[in-house]
Formats: structure tokens, sequence, C-alpha cells
């Protein structure tokens, strides 16, 4: 029976991920890009500084609609997506596409910024209030408002893959990660490490977004600025190797030469999928988290959502890739393909360039960044199971999510891993279909706010 679903898997997982779906992806971006006029070039230094200002109240003193603030909900969304994407997730493009790998992912995250954009206006603008007095929105509730009822049943099915989603990609996947390096760094039994993890899980996901928010906007920022730092710490060692690195890595885009078969093709697929692996742009599930913020206009949390893609992708996957590149290079200047991959070949290149601390940089990344994963993901999927079941759903759900934490950290997930793989690639179908038809209300809603500030309505 495993046989036949791992079969069944890898079918679908292939035509998910396949050249269509990286098109349509990326298509997608390029088309907001233009309808956009290049927004996310023109206003990401507003957008930056929207994210990590102090929220503004009203003139009145109450707070705007929402749950969390802007940054909670940049940092929910980025507790999801800063993860084993970025560590094990770059090098296994590395491996598998070669240098140029990492210039398309690159080019992905660009016109992924504008895909998020999009997917942030209209998460606010078509959220609503739930039975609790929070904020539910999504793709699930764009593509039935802003679409029609007609529309429902595509809304259900991103809400169904978001659901399964949620129990591989977002919980036993992670868990798995961090009962497997802190038994490789540490020497202690996956058991433990999974009773530590289920209890820490469940004292903050049972708060919800609030909670989940808290805790992701202390865990992401520190390990993140920790991450990166270490990487600079590197890069800056070992300066005489960024130039050749990073013209490897262009040369590569374009040459494909590291490829075995020097298939051009293979380096543009990977780099595209696992840079839409790591910043999720166009999957829909980060326009969840900007749902609940708290914003007086749809583009204002758009913006701020967007500048997610740009740290996740930009700045920590870039730092991997480069450090990686310099790691992987012969005294010639040529890649030197490696026999390890994933986690394991960015542990040892960073410890390899920073002996010591290069390697604990990786693994303490790896297992906070995997535990931000799983609490944010907890969010996604709940929203998406209670709009299938209802909001009586919600304590179920989590108590499932929370018992999935800890069965991933003592079985083996291979046929886990790969279904969660396909069903996080489904969620993007329907996603992308309801952004390229609602582009024109995503374009609308962005010069209604420009005019809003020109007037001085809006700051």
């Amino acid at each position: 029976m495993e046989e036949v679903l791992n079969r069944f898997f890898t079918t679908v997982d292939n035509w998910v991920w396949g050249p269509v779906m990286l098109i349509l992806l990326v298509g997608t971006g390029i088309l907001l890009t233009i309808r956009l006029k290049g927004l996310q070039f023109s206003m990401l230094g507003f957008a930056l500084k929207q994210a990590f200002m102090p929220h503004r109240k009203k003139a009145d003193g109450s707070d705007h609609d929402g749950d969390i603030s802007h940054f909670g909900a940049l940092m929910t969304a980025l507790s999801a997506t800063i993860g084993t994407g970025n560590i094990a997730g770059v090098a296994t493009a590395v491996v598998t596409g070669g240098p140029g790998a990492i210039f398309w992912m690159w080019i992905t995250a660009i016109f992924g910024m504008a895909t998020k954009y999009g997917e942030g206006v209209l998460a606010v603008k078509y959220r609503v209030t739930n039975q609790r007095g929070e904020m539910s929105g999504g793709p699930m509730y764009y593509i039935e408002r802003g679409l029609g009822s007609k529309w429902k049943w595509m809304a259900y099915a991103f809400a169904l893959f978001g659901t399964v989603a949620s129990f591989g990609i977002g919980s036993s996947v992670q868990s798995n990660s961090v009962a497997q390096a802190i038994q490789t760094s540490f020497n202690i039994d996956p058991l433990y490490t999974g009773i530590v993890l289920t209890i820490l899980t469940a004292i903050v996901v049972l708060g919800g977004i609030r909670s989940i928010a808290t805790a992701s906007s202390f865990i992401v920022p520190i390990m993140a600025v920790l991450y990166v730092a270490g990487g600079l710490v590197i890069i800056f060692l070992h300066l005489d190797l960024l130039i050749p690195a990073v013209k490897l890595i262009v040369s590569d885009a374009f040459t494909g030469q590291a490829v075995a078969g020097g298939a051009i093709g293979s380096v543009i697929r990977y780099g595209v999928a696992r840079g839409v692996f790591s910043n999720e742009a166009g999957m829909g599930s980060a326009p969840i988290a900007a749902a609940a913020a708290k914003t007086d206009h749809p583009v204002r949390q758009a913006l701020v959502s967007m500048t997610g893609t740009f740290l996740d992708t930009i700045i920590v996957c870039s730092i991997t890739g480069i450090v990686l590149i310099m790691g992987l290079m012969g005294t010639s200047g040529e890649f030197i393909k490696p026999e390890l991959t994933g986690a394991a070949l960015t542990t040892t290149s960073f410890d390899h360039l920073l002996p010591g601390p290069g390697g604990w940089i990786v693994t303490i990344g790896l297992i906070f960044f995997a535990y931000s994963t799983i609490l944010g993901w907890c969010y996604y999927g709940e929203k998406c199971a209670v709009y299938i079941f209802g909001e009586g759903f919600a304590n179920i759900y989590r108590a499932i999510y929370v018992a999935s934490v800890m069965i991933g950290t003592v079985i083996s997930l291979d046929l886990v891993w790969l279904a969660a793989d396909a069903f996080n690639g489904l969620m993007a179908l329907p996603n992308l279909i309801a952004l390229l038809l609602l582009s024109s209300v995503i374009v609308k809603e962005t010069h209604d706010f420009k005019a809003k500030r020109q007037s001085g309505e809006l700051h």
C-alpha cells in the first residue's frame, strides 16, 4: 500500500511542481509587476518602514480593525516561511540545479514580491469577523467574496489542500527535522525532543493568533539576525571568494554547466521551485496571517506582506546560497558538486568556513526556524479547517495538530513529506487563478491608497 501511495504522490508532486505550475507562479508575478508598475521597487523603502515602525492608532486613540500589529502579522507569516527551505532547500537547489539556481531564486523573489503584495491586498479587503470576534481571511475568503458563490468550490478546494498540508509541511515534517538535528548534535532521543516540543507547541498555539504572533515576534527576529550575522561574518572573513562566487552564480544561471548534462532548464526549474518553496509567494498561505493585521487600508498591510519575500529570499536565502558556493568552489573557481545535500551540506559549509561556531549557527537556526514554522502553520491550517467545518472545529484542529507534532518526531516521514509537498503545491492553483481574475481589484485598491496618501487622508 505504501508503495502505491508513494507512486501516486510522486506523480502528483511532479505534475504540481512541473513547468506549467512554475510558469504560472512566475507569470502571475510578472503580470502583477507590470500592472502595478514595479511597485515592489518604488515602494520597498516605504513598505519596510511600515513593517518595522510601531503601530499607529486612530486619531481618537482606538485601534484599527484587526487582531495583531503589522509587525506581528509579518512575523507570523515569516515564522512559517523562514524555515528548513532557507537552510536545506537552498542546498538542495544548488546540488540539483547548480550554482545558477540561486540566481533564479532571486528572479522568482523579485516577481514574487508583487504576488505576495496582491495576496495581501485581497486578504484584508475580503476578510470577515468570525464568531469569536477575530479576523478571518485568505484565499478561501477572497475567492468566495471576490469571485462570487459560483467559485465557492474552489475556495473549499484551497481550504482542504491547506488543512492537509498543515499536518505535513507545517507540523510533522518540521518536528522531525528538529528531532533529527538535536539527536545528531546532542545525542538526545527523539522521544524526549518530541515531548518537550509538543508541550511548547501546545502552550503557544492553544492561545490562538495573538499568542502565536507574540512568540513569532520574539523568535523570528532573533534567529534571523543570528543566522544572517553568522553568514555575513563568514563572507567578510573570506571576502576574496565573494566576487568569484557571485560571478559563478550569474554565469551558471545561463549556461547550466554545473548541472549534469548541462541542462539549463534544470537550473531554472530548481531555482524557481526552491524559491517558491522558501518564500511561499503565490501559495496562498501568508495572506491568512495578513488578514489578521490591524490596518487602515488593505494596501498598507499588503506592502508589509511584500517585505516578507524580500527578507526571506533576497536576504536569508542569499546568505545561505553565497556561503554554500564559496565553500564549494575549487582553487580555480570551478563548482565542485558535493556528496552531501540538504541541511547537512549547509552545516558542513558553514563549519568549514567558520570552524566551531559555523555549524552551531546552522543547527540552532534550523531548530528554531522549524519550531516557528510549526507555530505559523498551525494558524494557517486552523483557518482552512474552520472554513470547511465551522468555528466549533478550531479547538479540535489544534489538538490534532499538537498530536501530529509528537508523531512527527518518532516516525519515518518520507511518504508524509512527499504528500505534504504535493498538497502544498495544489494550494497554489486556486490561489493563482483568483489573483489573476481579481488583479483589477488589486490595481484599484493601490490607486485608492496612493490617492488618499496624496490628499493627506492617510499618512
